[in-house]
């Protein structure tokens, strides 16, 4: 019996033999591959840098001298600085603006959330703040805030003061004057998530609330404002943690003066470590600033969330 192959025809192979030795990647070890990139990144420069970072905040530590545990000492330092108490109130003070911040937002929402002629114009007017350069829109205020800037030159022009206001060298007011550039700032930005929350109400319930003779008040605030709720959740924790994160207008604007009157938390944190070299005390105090982030933002989900359910 001639057992010698053909080489014209080939013996068959068993393709499932093949298939069964290669198992197929599940759909869970596909998706944690091509996370892996991103995690990997997340993990070297996120998630390493804030445990050595608060490793760090409980340590004597000069860069070129190996770090030395010291326990509680920074934080009690920091406390007993009168400086970082004046910041951590200027950072709650802050959180006053988040109310005006949300209530103009949401009415520049609903002012924009039509189909009247132009009004995709005045749309990207209100955001043009929000991808307008920092340092921009600091100097920009900073002129404006001039003793012979455009703000005291319309005041004095209406009758309003007789003399110019040093809207930025008065520790009385300086503060204040801040806190208005990041509002003004930040309107567009949450101004275009309550118009995507707006725009995503059912047409069909406000038609059946008009059929049932309610008024655009009864409408707004029975039917918009619940269905915004989760929207107005996420505008809210968003815009508070900003407030207690303010940096760069401060930075640009008053460098902290006059007198450390607009020291903020995180430039408090920024002017110990990049300033004063002083790593220790700018991580304890950052450790203390993310604190009281995550303590606002827990209630804001505690106050807000409940409605929504």
């Amino acid at each position: 019996m001639d057992t010698t192959a053909d080489p014209l025809h080939p013996p068959a192979v068993n393709k499932h033999r093949r298939r069964a030795t290669r198992a197929p990647l599940t759909t869970t070890a596909q998706a944690w591959l091509f996370l892996a990139p991103a995690l990997l990144l997340l993990l070297g420069f996120t998630f390493w840098p804030v445990l050595w970072g608060s490793y760090l905040a409980f340590t004597e530590y000069k860069v070129i001298t190996p770090p030395e545990w010291v326990g509680l000492k920074n934080f009690e330092e920091l406390f007993e600085d009168e400086v970082f108490i004046t910041s951590l109130k200027n950072s709650l003070l802050y959180l006053l603006i988040v109310p005006f911040i949300q209530l103009g937002a949401l009415l520049l929402a609903v002012l924009v959330n039509n189909s009247l002629p132009g009004i995709k114009f005045f749309r990207a007017a209100f955001y043009v703040p929000v991808v307008t350069s920092v340092s921009v829109v600091g100097i920009m205020w900073g002129w404006m805030y001039n003793e012979q800037g455009l703000i005291n030159a319309a005041l004095q022009w209406l009758r309003v003061i007789n003399e110019p206001i040093g809207w930025l060298t008065d520790d009385r007011i300086a503060l204040f004057a801040v806190m208005f550039v990041t509002m003004w700032r930040g309107l567009g930005w949450y101004m275009v998530l309550y118009l995507a929350g707006l725009q995503a109400i059912p047409k069909d319930i406000e038609e059946a609330a008009v059929l049932d003779g309610a008024n655009r008040w009864q409408r707004f605030w029975r039917i918009t404002v619940p269905m915004l709720a989760p929207t107005i959740l996420l505008c809210s924790v968003l815009s508070t943690l900003a407030a207690m994160k303010v940096l760069e207008e401060v930075l640009i604007l008053t460098r902290g003066g006059p007198m450390s009157s607009t020291f903020t938390g995180l430039y408090y944190a920024y002017d110990m470590g990049i300033r004063s070299f002083n790593f220790p005390r700018a991580l304890a105090a950052s450790l203390v600033v993310s604190v009281f982030c995550i303590f606002v933002a827990w209630l804001n989900f505690k106050f807000i969330q409940p409605r929504h359910r």
